[in-house]
């Protein structure tokens, strides 16, 4: 494999990178990096990079990349509104263009993503896969509909026939994405995207952990025809560079922990900011009595494990009706145990790695302290260091308690809690416990029944027969947080318009609105009076 690294680089001692995908050369690094955006002195620059992350399938060092410092990202945003300025008289249907030359390019070349992602996160190849696919559909989705989303609509102005009054949408400028490292390409462009249609520039902060995903995304976009300097990268310490970001910009995309969202939400008031928020959640799954159990614990599994529960939307803990828990859970400890863990360039596994040393300790620290504490594990439990050095196995625990810091804290990883229950309104208050409400699931051969218990869940977005998936690819229905899982919506109608301002024009015809010069004005309101009672009589609205 090819094993050259950047002239500037050098790993730690007794390093090896046997991971490192053979077609990532030094010039291929060199170039995605060129794209991160620094205004200081070439001296200064050369100098200035972020630390090693390390590979999750064996701890060897990921390329550094640039570091930026506050004035890169004031530079940044400032090239990226100068191009604004000229991108939203663009018509809507040319910015598509490049929207729809990105999708093709994006399946034509997916492998080399595919590993850039595998690389970065260790998560199994399939687990990849779908941010191909989602930020296809994304991609699509709004090239062909941004033109009806943002479309000027015309409204009843006061008298009719005397305003013509029409609601339009205009950018917000220059909007700022902060992306997690857990979905590099989805969370890292499937924003952006509507962002760049709605006629914005964007500033994006580069995980450090996932930069390449990134900046190759960004390369692909160029070769698609979007102006060099419409979209911007920064990377470099997330307090310093993100916090001049959120002082920056005119809209802020934020998707990660709670904690920092409200540091985020809070910094962007300040300024009177808009911002979107995808947080954190503690998402549950109702088992009803009726359910297909086999189904219901294929669906678990995945929608727990899948990632290796590195996802916000995956399922933490299920509640199963008393009548079927026994048999929901023998059949989930076969589905869990069925599991094909490893870390490979393919498809062969079913399980990656977690992402991190720190990962792997906050889950091995959330199955012990329950286990101590007096929940069982039913099956799963251990790290695998057979496997890879952050490998973990898929954990299923009973008999968690409130004591323990796995019953109402966000695990991140794969861990799942199984309680009982015993009528369906008891499953709806255990799932709205917590201040969480990102995503939920109820399994149940009556969906209408099911869809009417949904109703009642306080999540963004709640799924039935399917974990998380069904609604999360949905594009064309908004998808975000209630609660401490955040504010504002991806997808939908609500993705696009969240990057504009509603701007309304009135043009007032004939007469302005007022008394006319020679008439009183109690004689205006006595016939305006006798006008709206006739609109009323009418049924105008």
């Amino acid at each position: 494999m090819n094993t050259e690294r950047h002239p500037t680089e050098t790993p730690p001692p007794g390093t090896t990178d046997r991971h490192r995908p053979s077609w990532v050369s030094a010039e291929s690094i060199r170039h995605w990096c060129s794209w991160i955006h620094r205004d200081t002195p070439r001296h200064e620059a050369a100098e200035a990079r972020l630390p090693f992350s390390l590979a999750p399938f064996d701890l060897s060092p990921l390329p550094s990349v640039p570091s930026c410092r506050p004035g890169d990202v004031v530079s940044a945003a400032a090239t990226a509104a100068a191009a604004q300025r000229r991108w939203e008289r663009v018509p809507i249907a040319h910015r598509a263009r490049a929207v729809l030359a990105f999708h093709d390019l994006l399946l034509e070349r997916q492998d080399q993503v595919l590993d850039l992602i595998q690389w970065e996160t260790g998560k199994a190849r399939f687990h990849a896969w779908q941010e191909v696919a989602q930020v296809a559909a994304i991609a699509r989705h709004y090239a062909r509909r941004a033109g009806r989303y943002l479309a000027p609509r015309r409204v009843r102005g006061m008298i009719p026939g005397l305003t013509r009054v029409t609601r339009q949408r205009v950018p917000k400028g220059v909007v700022g994405v902060v992306s997690p490292w857990n979905y590099p390409l989805y969370l890292g462009v499937g924003d952006v995207l509507p962002a760049l249609l709605a006629g914005n520039g964007v500033v994006s902060k580069a995980d450090p952990q996932t930069a390449l995903t990134l900046l190759w995304t960004r390369s692909l976009l160029h070769e698609a025809g979007l102006p060099d300097e419409l979209w911007r990268i920064v990377a470099g310490d997330p307090v310093e560079v993100g916090t001049a970001l959120v002082d920056t910009v005119d809209f802020v995309c934020f998707t990660g922990s709670t904690a920092t969202g409200r540091t985020v939400a809070e910094r962007a008031a300040r300024r009177l900011t808009g911002a979107s928020l995808e947080l954190g959640g503690k998402n549950p799954l109702i088992v009803r009595a009726d359910a297909d159990v086999a189904a219901a614990a294929t669906g678990t599994a995945v929608a727990a494990f899948a990632n290796t529960g590195q996802m916000c939307v995956h399922v933490e803990r299920v509640y199963a009706h008393e009548s079927v828990y026994d048999a929901f859970r023998d059949e989930l400890v076969r589905v869990t145990e069925s599991l094909r863990p490893g870390g490979s360039y393919d498809y062969a596994h079913d399980l990656g790695s977690l992402v991190s040393a720190d990962r792997l300790a906050a889950v091995r620290a959330h199955v012990e302290d329950a286990v101590a504490k007096g929940a069982r594990v039913v099956t799963g439990g251990p790290a695998r260091p057979d496997i890879g050095p952050l490998f973990h196995e898929p954990t299923v625990l009973e008999g968690v308690t409130p004591e323990m810091a796995v019953f109402a804290e966000e695990t991140f990883g794969p861990v799942l809690s199984l309680y009982r229950y015993t009528t369906d309104d008891e499953a709806v208050g255990l799932a709205n416990q917590g201040s969480y409400g990102l995503s939920a699931s109820i399994w149940s051969r009556d969906t209408r029944a099911a869809a009417g218990m949904a109703a009642r869940i306080r999540a963004g977005s709640v799924n039935v027969n399917d974990g998380a998936a069904a609604a999360a690819g949905s594009v064309e229905a908004e998808m975000g947080g209630m609660g401490d899982s955040g504010i504002g919506r991806r997808h939908g109608a609500e993705g696009i318009l969240k990057y504009t301002e509603s701007q309304t024009v009135a043009v007032q015809r004939f007469l302005p609105l007022g008394p006319p010069p020679g008439r009183s004005p109690e004689d205006f309101v006595r016939r305006t009076n006798g006008q709206l009672a006739l609109l009323r009589r009418l049924g105008v609205r």
